[in-house]
């Protein structure tokens, strides 16, 4: 992926701690492709303010135990008012910020006659704190409505590759990127809905609507990705690969498989496998956001 060529965002705040630079990831090509979000239900995880309601890309740990809070990282380069990362993975994340930035403007007005006004995007070590409450690395990349910012601690890439062997950086990308379609969900209007929705349903409902918002954002990750590369020629050979083996790999068919041994459907909170698979293809073959409603699809 041709990240370097991306402009790099201003609406990126770097909170992690004050001692050193990067994290010493590889960026090159790896075997696989990327992870979104992770849910290991029996490990606690949950998306969403309230921590019942998997919804949207909000996680929150649901375990005991205190979040460290660091403080942003000074002194350094300022953007936008905020310390600016200066490491390699810090500016990775800063400019697939950026061109998320670019494409969705574009898109906005073209296909659905709105303006974009992007999220922000804060790198943490450890722990820190959002409107929706307290972020930990244990949670996993997150979207919070509430401050319409995207949080990240990016030594999630490293879990990537150690717990489901993908790596590559169209995968971490993707990342951000899905994280991204949940605040292009939140500016739409349907994260509101969705959750007011759940709170008026059964457990297996709200899940059932959980997974149409996750599947949307895998899809508006493959919008992002067909603009990128139609604009910015961003891909490169692998790439495609990189995500479908990724999106596979964080299916919850998948997740509970291997965690419990067996696979319970109406918990699922994100798709399967290759309902993620499908999804994120769909947004990258059409590149069309309304090929991307979940809600309205008869099959998913």
């Amino acid at each position: 992926m041709r990240w370097e060529d991306f402009r790099m965002s201003e609406n990126i705040e770097d909170r992690r701690g004050m001692g050193g630079g990067g994290l010493g990831i590889p960026m090159g090509r790896g075997g696989a492709g990327i992870g979104t979000i992770i849910i290991l239900t029996l490990a606690g995880w949950a998306l969403g303010i309230d921590p019942r309601i998997l919804i949207g890309g909000y996680e929150s740990a649901t375990g005991g135990g205190r979040t460290q809070v660091e403080q942003p990282r000074q002194p350094g380069p300022q953007q936008g008012g905020r310390a600016a990362p200066d490491d390699e993975m810090g500016r990775f994340a800063g400019k697939v910020l950026g061109n998320t930035e670019d494409v969705w403007k574009q898109v906005f007005p073209a296909q659905l006659g709105k303006q974009y006004v992007p999220p922000k995007l804060v790198i943490f070590s450890r722990g820190t704190r959002s409107r929706c409450g307290g972020a930990s690395s244990a949670m996993g990349p997150f979207y919070c409505p509430l401050d319409q910012t995207v949080y990240i601690d990016l030594s999630f890439f490293q879990q990537m590759q150690r717990q489901f062997r993908v790596s590559g950086d169209f995968a971490y990308a993707y990342v951000i990127a899905h994280e991204v379609g949940h605040h292009v969900e939140n500016q739409l209007g349907l994260l509101a809905r969705v959750q007011q929705r759940q709170r008026e349903v059964g457990e297996r409902v709200a899940n059932q609507l959980s997974v149409r918002v996750e599947l949307m954002a895998d899809c508006l990750a493959g919008v992002w990705a067909h603009h990128s590369n139609q604009q910015y020629k961003a891909l490169e050979e692998g790439d495609v690969e990189e995500a479908m083996k990724a999106a596979e790999a964080i299916g919850d068919d998948r997740l509970q498989k291997q965690s419990q041994g067996y696979v319970v459907p109406d918990s699922f909170t994100h798709g399967s496998s290759a309902q993620r698979a499908r999804w994120f293809m769909t947004g990258l073959k059409g590149g069309q956001v309304q090929q991307c409603d979940t809600f309205r699809a008869a099959r998913l």
